[in-house]
């Protein structure tokens, strides 16, 4: 049974477009909604919740420490929720014509959609259902038989897996504007490596390609925040919580619009490789080997 205190799916999106942009009123023109229906539904979600979910200022709008911690679990909610969708699409596919995916979440949410939109363009009878999840947690669905293809940003591959480069990215460390780190010119990579920063769990690719990008200035400090999501991190960070290192697909939006501001480090390299895996011992469905060379044209484009 739903507990009456969650609120629906569509609120809680909104609550992570406001995360995204800021701005109560660009929220509301990204969902079709008018400004006042806006703060109508983010004050019925407070009234559910029980707590301050958003404050607001002459500047914009930005999450209260709660709302970070209930974007963060909203995001699961709602990648569960379009797994459910994916899933209940998928059974009135034919099974030739389904193709299982697991990706992490900077490829789920950056770079799939244009390659999926793209593979739905040149096999329109092919029902695809993704899921979002850390790169460890990728391997392991793909060697369990559980997707036919993965997409990981780690530094490695685990055994029993075969791989290929379809894109590369970078890690970039960002702060709040308002963050001692944002006047500064540059941060050593030794001092990164001794920073409480806000993190995500210790599976995420981003994390173990922080750690082994560090390695040689030894182990990363304890987390300042442990999050589970890529968007609950930028908020957390947004809100002055302390620097972190994320994507640079991820912040991006932030970076343009000066929510978030980037540090350059010196004495690390932070460039990654994002890889496709599957299982070595088993040969590629047909419409996993498209998405394959459909990901690799793309990235032969990009460069």
């Amino acid at each position: 049974m739903v507990s009456p205190r969650v609120p629906d799916l569509d609120s809680l999106q909104l609550l992570l477009e406001i995360a995204v942009t800021g701005s109560l009123g660009r929220a509301a023109t990204a969902h079709g909604l008018s400004q006042p229906a806006v703060s109508a539904r983010l004050r019925t979600m407070e009234a559910l919740v029980g707590v301050p979910l958003v404050e607001r200022s002459p500047r914009g709008s930005s999450l209260t420490a709660a709302g970070v911690l209930v974007a963060g679990w909203a995001r699961e909610v709602l990648t569960a929720a379009e797994m459910l969708d994916a899933g209940i699409t998928s059974l009135r596919a034919d099974q030739d014509q389904h193709l299982r995916v697991a990706a992490s979440m900077t490829v789920a949410e950056h770079l799939l959609p244009r390659w999926l939109v793209r593979l739905a363009a040149d096999r329109p009878r092919t029902a695809v259902s993704l899921q979002a999840m850390n790169s460890t947690q990728v391997e392991q669905a793909v060697l369990a038989d559980q997707v036919d293809l993965g997409f990981v940003e780690g530094p490695d591959v685990g055994p029993g897996l075969d791989d290929r480069v379809v894109a590369h990215d970078r890690l970039v460390v960002v702060v709040a504007p308002t963050h001692p780190w944002a006047r500064r010119r540059r941060v050593d990579a030794a001092e990164l490596a001794a920073t409480r920063l806000v993190q995500r769990e210790p599976t995420s690719g981003t994390r173990t390609a922080l750690a082994a990008a560090l390695a040689e200035h030894g182990p990363l400090a304890t987390p300042l925040l442990e999050l589970s999501t890529s968007t609950a991190v930028r908020s957390a960070t947004a809100a002055g919580a302390g620097p972190a290192v994320l994507s640079h697909l991820a912040v991006q939006d932030d970076l343009d619009h000066g929510r978030l501001l980037e540090v350059p480090i010196r004495g690390a390299d932070l460039t990654r490789l994002l890889r496709a895996v599957w299982p070595s011992d088993r040969r590629t469905s047909r419409p996993a080997q498209e998405l394959l060379d459909i990901a690799t044209i793309a990235e032969r484009g990009d460069r």
